[in-house]
Order: C-alpha cells, then structure tokens, then sequence
C-alpha cells in the first residue's frame, strides 16, 4: 500500500511539473494544502464537503485561466459552484501560496 501511495505522489508530482512548469515546488504545495486544513472539506477522489480535487482539475482542464481562476476562489471563497456549501476564503495566503495551491489543484489526475 505504501508503494502504491508513493508511486500515486509521484504521479501527481510529475503532471503538476508538466502543467505548471518546474519552478512549483510541489512538495510545498503539499504541505500548504495540509497546513491550511484543505483536507478538512476536499479530497483528492471524493466528495466531502467541498468537491474532490479530482473533479475540480476535470471542470477547469480546458481553461487557460483555471490556476488565476482557482488561487482567485481559493484567496476570496466561493459559493454556488460546487451547491450551496460556500468555501471560506483564506485571504492570508500570499499570491505565491495561493498560485502554488490552484497548481497543485489542477495537477490532480482526473
């Protein structure tokens, strides 16, 4: 099981290469999206409260803009794309932080 997680972080560590370039450091945004409690309402493959990362990356996948359009919902919070459960905005975050999540977001296999 631990191999498989390994070889799944892997993954998602050279498709988020692939979309957002290679100055993403992918391990940090691991962390920013462990830190800021991301996992408390999403999932990489389920619904929780929020919509899975998965589904999130397959609605934005043809948007040039989904990473501006995603660290801009992510920075100021969201409601009614995703029902009626809003998404708290976490406006500390800095631009960077902020670029580096919706990147990781978008990396998230579909």
């Amino acid at each position: 099981m631990r191999s498989l997680l390994t070889l799944g972080a892997a993954f998602i560590s050279a498709h988020c290469m692939a979309q957002t370039g290679p100055s993403t450091d992918l391990a940090a945004a691991a962390e920013l999206v462990k830190a800021n409690g991301c996992y408390s309402c999403h999932s990489a493959a389920e619904k929780i409260v929020g919509p899975a990362f998965k589904d999130v990356a397959a609605k934005y996948k043809d948007d040039k803009d989904a990473v501006a359009s995603l660290a801009q919902s992510i920075q100021y919070g969201s409601k009614g794309k995703w029902g009626r459960i809003p998404m708290p905005p976490h406006a500390t975050l800095s631009s960077g932080d902020l670029k580096a999540l919706a990147g990781w977001v978008m990396a998230t296999p579909q």
